[in-house]
C-alpha cells in the first residue's frame, strides 16, 4: 500500500521533466521538419536536423513528393548520383541569438548550393529557412513546419 503513492509521484514527476523537454526542444531547430515545393507549395521532403558541437546540419529522411528526383543528378560535387534519401543537404549552421546562420543548403532539383540562415517561428512550430547567393537580399525564404 506505501508503493502506490511513491509510483504517483515518481509517474507525475516524469510527466513534468517531459513536458519540460518538449518545452525546451521548441527552442532549436533541431528536430524533423516537412519542407515545401517553392512552385506547388505541396509537402516535399522530412529533413531531420540534428546539432554536434554547436554546428547544426540536415539529412533528407523521407521524400513526400512522387516526382521528387530520387538521386541528385544535377550535384556537381561528392552526392552527385547518390540517393537523395539519406543525403545531408544542409550543413555549417551555428545559433546566434535567436538565428542560425553561416550554413549552406543544397537543392537537389537543380544541384545548387546556396548559403543559408534560419529563424524559428511561432513557438517553435515553423522554420524560416532563407536561401542566397551572395547577399540575403538576393534569395528566397521557405518556411518549413516541424513534424511532431
Amino acid at each position: 500500500m506505501k508503493k502506490q503513492p511513491f509510483f504517483l509521484i515518481f509517474v507525475a514527476l516524469l510527466s513534468c521533466a517531459s513536458a519540460l523537454v518538449s518545452a525546451q526542444s521548441l527552442d532549436s531547430i533541431v528536430g524533423n521538419w516537412k519542407s515545401f515545393d517553392d512552385d506547388t507549395n505541396a509537402p516535399a521532403a522530412i529533413v531531420q536536423i540534428t546539432e554536434k558541437n554547436g554546428i547544426f546540419s540536415g539529412v533528407i529522411t523521407k521524400l513526400l513528393d512522387p516526382n521528387a528526383p530520387l538521386v541528385c543528378e544535377k550535384c556537381t560535387d561528392a552526392r552527385k548520383g547518390k540517393s537523395v534519401v539519406g543525403m545531408e543537404i544542409l550543413s555549417g549552421l551555428k545559433r546566434t541569438g535567436d538565428a542560425y546562420s553561416g550554413g549552406q543548403i543544397l537543392d537537389p532539383d537543380d544541384g545548387e548550393i546556396y548559403r543559408a540562415e534560419m529563424k524559428l517561428k511561432d513557438q517553435g512550430s515553423k522554420l524560416d529557412l532563407r536561401a542566397y547567393i551572395g547577399i540575403p537580399l538576393l534569395g528566397r525564404t521557405q518556411t518549413w513546419v516541424r513534424e511532431r
